[in-house]
């Protein structure tokens, strides 16, 4: 496949997959969590899901612990409704893009007022 056709795959993929982990009834899953992005190999057997979660520490390792326990279920979702013959294999990892950010927004405003 082409990589505007895996980029096109793994947006429709990213929207599924945060419509299937809002129906989740873990309570771990439960609260502000956030698909940041979702990175598919060109065979399509392996995919990388980005999270992001709001709060400590404890609570993001909940997240990524249910999510990947659920990975199967989330897989063969992504295969019914996206009527694909081939589903990868899911693996979700926490993403810390947005606490790196609000880090360094806070160093320039403390910059700025020096």
């Amino acid at each position: 496949m082409s990589n505007n056709n895996i980029g096109r795959l793994a947006e429709d993929m990213k929207r599924e997959i945060i419509d299937i982990i809002s129906h989740m009834k873990d309570p771990r899953v439960q609260g502000f969590l956030t698909v940041m992005r979702v990175e598919v190999t060109p065979d399509l057997d392996n995919a990388k899901v980005y999270i992001s979660v709001l709060g400590d520490e404890e609570a993001a390792k909940g997240a990524v612990n249910a999510l990947n326990h659920a990975a199967g279920h989330v897989r063969s979702e992504i295969a019914k409704r996206m009527h694909i013959r081939k589903s990868p294999a899911f693996k979700f990892v926490r993403d810390d893009g947005a606490a790196y950010a609000a880090r360094i927004n806070k160093i320039i405003g403390e910059l700025n007022e020096q």
